[in-house]
Order: structure tokens, then sequence, then C-alpha cells
């Protein structure tokens, strides 16, 4: 049922609250590959010891506690542990190393970390050191860093004790120095237009900037986005997503709290897991960019496992092929699947496919209508001048999911955001005459071939259909003559062969001929980030060492 307000004035602990009373001994958190689940009542009350435990140690509202970790148990209690006392959870992507590290205690001038002990080639914990040698020769409770001043206390997601940071064994104990009535007078000082949340972009281009994100920005669009995939107390959502990225945390963990929904948490992805992780569970939705479906449709284990039970879940972060849309839906039992179309700075929905969605075409060809509360516009990126329907111009959308800001960057702020209040996503788009909308791809990422405009989505979707194609991506290739070739980067299904000819003799005839592939190159992988996101910046360099004379 739809409620009647479009948005709400309340804060991420309101939720939780309701949640718990909703349905308090429901599963709130499980973790398969381990003995860990929680209900809803007991998820809520160690939320509560570790939020006293870090107002003991001097966590305040506004401060920021960064996280750097993979989707570990207690990532999720860290996430509302700061929602009720005020502060910001700063996630940091887990595969960055320590210039990256460097960089974002500067700029963020956080006051806490907490960590794992690493991840892949990465040791977390010797980094840290590395970064703040005074960790090993200072009293844990009274540092101070030379290179990070705002830098106050270190903390290890563990039982471990590492010299200078707080275990969570010993936060957890230090609950009980902070009263009852000392913690409520801290919640009570939250505002729901507080920042909650901050999220680095990837820097993909230049540095990467602080996405400040509020209790209303990100709570309400959690619930937009469970409803719009009708979650209620009966649904198990999988979610193998990272936590670190809005994919995680909003579309999957607050979607969840605002309609008390299980949350059934993978620690990394891996296809065996997942698919394990919904049989087991018997999920009715799970998560996952269109590679993480596409490498579980693919996984030779595939048809060992059980489906049954999912009707929904949301393939986003990256484009999703039409072909792997139509294959969730067929062999996955993924009828009422979404589509979510955003970015970080919108919290991130901005339009979102709907599950009742009756037409296949839709569900699979478009990212659908504009979010409840959020107007989205195609805009001409060179006139500011709305376009009309069926023109492509710059996807942008206004609304209470509008991010407050990058963090200490006024001037990156007002490039995203105009003077109109419109956040320039800098996705090309395109809108039909019912208000659906469709992404044909960056910007930037738009081929200019002798003054014809090429959009990759198109062409790799044409491709998705060629039989033994897993996977296509096509990016421009500089040319002299033309400015721009498109060439396609394509990844094979196991035990076919294929030439650059038969790639260029299945489009022809079928699809204009300037959007046909000049350059085919058959690749293992791609690039990713670690949210599963393709870098296409890199494929285009990559294309420049292969075809040289183009």
């Amino acid at each position: 049922m739809t409620r009647p307000d479009i948005t709400r004035e309340a804060t991420l602990g309101v939720l939780l609250d309701e949640a718990v009373a909703k349905n308090p001994d429901g599963d709130a958190v499980v973790y398969v590959d381990r003995d860990y689940r929680q209900t809803w009542t007991e998820f809520s009350r160690i939320v509560d010891t570790l939020a006293k435990g870090l107002l003991a140690l001097g966590v305040k509202r506004g401060d920021k506690l960064a996280i750097w970790a993979t989707n570990v148990p207690h990532w999720v209690t860290f996430q509302f542990a700061t929602a009720r006392i005020g502060a910001i959870l700063l996630t940091i992507n887990i595969n960055y190393k320590s210039a990256e590290i460097d960089y974002i205690l500067r700029q963020s001038e956080t006051e806490n970390i907490v960590l794992i002990d690493g991840y892949r080639d990465t040791d977390y914990v010797n980094t840290l050191y590395e970064l703040v040698p005074e960790l090993k020769t200072q009293p844990r409770d009274a540092l101070h860093s030379e290179r990070y001043p705002h830098l106050r206390r270190a903390i290890f997601l563990g039982p471990e004790k590492h010299r200078g940071m707080y275990s969570l064994t010993e936060l957890m104990s230090l609950a009980c120095q902070v009263s009852d009535e000392e913690y409520e007078e801290a919640k009570a000082l939250v505002d729901c237009h507080d920042v909650v949340n901050m999220q680095y972009t990837s820097g993909t281009t230049g540095f990467p900037k602080g996405v400040m994100l509020t209790h209303h920005n990100i709570g309400n669009n959690g619930y937009w986005i469970g409803h719009n995939q009708n979650f209620s107390v009966s649904d198990r959502v999988c979610i193998p997503v990272p936590l670190f990225h809005c994919f995680g945390c909003v579309l999957g963990v607050l979607a969840c709290i605002n309609h008390a929904s299980t949350m059934v948490i993978l620690e990394q992805y891996d296809p065996v897991m997942v698919m394990t992780s919904v049989e087991k569970e018997r999920c009715t939705a799970v998560y996952g960019v269109p590679t993480m479906f596409i490498a579980m449709m693919d996984h030779p284990l595939f048809n060992k496992f059980d489906f049954s039970t999912l009707r929904t879940g949301i393939m986003a972060g990256s484009p999703c092929p039409v072909k792997t849309m139509r294959e969730s839906v067929e062999k996955m039992n993924m009828s009422e699947v979404t589509i979510v179309y955003g970015l970080t700075e919108s919290s991130p929905g901005m339009t979102q496919t709907m599950y009742s969605e009756p037409d296949i075409n839709r569900k699979c060809t478009t990212v659908g209508k504009a979010m409840p509360g959020v107007e989205v516009a195609i805009i001409n990126p060179e006139t500011g001048e709305h376009c009309p329907p069926g023109v492509h111009g710059e996807v942008c959308c206004r609304g209470y999911n509008v991010m407050k800001g990058y963090y200490n960057m006024p001037v990156e702020t007002s490039k995203a955001i105009d003077a109109h209040g419109w956040l320039h996503s800098g996705d090309l788009g395109v809108c039909d005459e019912e208000g659906y909308f469709a992404i044909t791809g960056r910007i930037k990422d738009m081929i200019i071939r002798g003054g014809e405009n090429i959009y990759p989505k198109e062409v790799e979707d044409f491709i998705h259909g060629m039989s033994g194609i897993q996977d296509v991506q096509v990016v421009g290739v500089p040319s002299v003559k033309y400015g721009e070739q498109p060439g396609a980067f394509i990844i094979l299904k196991k035990g076919t062969t294929m030439t650059e000819d038969d790639v260029k003799d299945f489009c022809r005839g079928k699809i204009a001929w300037y959007k046909i592939p000049k350059y085919v190159a058959f690749v293992d992988s791609y690039p990713m980030t670690a949210s599963g996101k393709i870098q296409k910046y890199r494929l285009r360099e990559m294309s420049h060492e292969l075809w040289p004379d183009a």
C-alpha cells in the first residue's frame, strides 16, 4: 500500500524502531556461510550497545567514522549505531590502497576509522600503521597524528587486539559507561536533515569527492526502492553487492529496514555462495550488477540450484543488457525484477521499474519512471533546454534525493547541482511519451563518428543477441579520419570461437553501417571498480594500444 506522504521527516534510528515494531521476532540479518542470525529485536539491541560504546569513546554528533571493511557482520551494526547518535558513516572502497586512504583521511577530516585485517593483497592494519605511526607509540585514548590532525581513534572490527586500536569487544564493553538517559539525550539531538552517510565517488576522473547524504535523502529513497519491489516482512533479500556502495547500504539495507524485510548478506560476491544463499534461505529477491547475474547463469552448477522462491530484486550499477534481463526472468524466476537508475549523488535512485510492470519490453529496455518525490528531466547539455520525448540529452533530477553536496568542495558541488536545483548525472538518456526513461550511455562515452552520434548501449544490446557472446562493451576508438570509430570488447562463452568478421557480419544489414564496430577485441575480463562497474575509460586506453593506427 502506498503511504500517503511522499517523504517523511524520519531519522534512520526511527526507521529501525519501526522495523522492530513491525517484525520483532523475524530475521533481520543472516549470513549463510557462518552461524550468524539476528532477529530485529536482537539487531536493535546490539546497535544500541555499539552506539553507547561510541559515545563512551567520545564520538559526537557530526563526527565522521570511516569504515574500511568488506560486508562482514557488524558493518550494518555500525551503520545504525552511528546514525543513532548523529555521527556520519564514511564508507571506504575495499580496494583502496595507501595513497587513496591517505587522500580520504586528509580530505574528509575524519575523526574515527574502523577497519578489518585486510582484503586480497592489501593488509589494512599495516597500511594504517604506515600512515599513522603514532598508533604504535601513543596512548589510544590520546591519539594526535601529525599527518591527520583530525583523527582521534582507530577501532579494529574484530576481537583481536592491535596496538593503539580499540577492539570491537572492548568497544562493546564500554557501553555500560553511558546511561540510558545520556543515550536518549544524544538520540534526541539527531535531525533527519543531518548528514548521516559520506561516500567517495570512484574518482575515475579527477580526485574522489565525498558525497554528503542525509537521513532524509537515503531513508526515503530506501522506502521507495523497497516499495517498488513490493517488499514486506515476508521478503528475504540476498545482498551480495558491496555495502560501502549505495547499492548495498541504501538499495539493500535501507529498503529492508523500511519494510522490515530480512537481509541475507554475503561478505563478498561469489556466484555459488549467492545461489546457495538464495536456495537455503528461500530468498524472494537478489541484487547484483549485470556481470554478477551473467556469472551465475553461465556457471556450470547453475541448474543444480532452486530459484523457485525468487520473484524480484534489482539489476543495476551499470547498463543492463536486455538479454541478461530477459534471462533472469526466464531462468531465475525473477518475473518481478526491477532496474534502478541513479548515482551516489541522488541517494542513489531517481528512476525505477515497478515489480508489477506488465510489459516485459518496458522491464528490459527502460529504467522505469521517475520515483515518487523526484523530478527527472532530459536536458540538452549544450543549451540547458528540456528535451521533448524521443530526443536524447543529459539525465537530470531534483527532489528530496539530491545530495547535500560534496564535502569541502563548493566549486564541484555547484558544477553538479545547477542554480535551479537540477543534479546533472553526466549520463545520456531519452524519455518516451509515457514517461519511461532509457539510458544510452555516458556523455563522455557517446561516440561521434564523422558527425554521427552512436550510443554504445544500443550497439551492445544488439551484439548481445549473437550466440556465444557472454558480454560486450563498446567504446570510441580515436580515428584521424572520423574523430572516433566504434570498437567492441567481447567476452565469449566458454567453448566458443569467433572472429572479428563474424561479429561484423552479424551486424551488417541489421544496424546502421556506421554503428557496426570497426574494431573488435576478444578479452577474458573487463577492468572493474569494486562495486562491479566496468571502467570504460580504461577500455578506451586499451584501444589506443590495440589499434594505434586507427
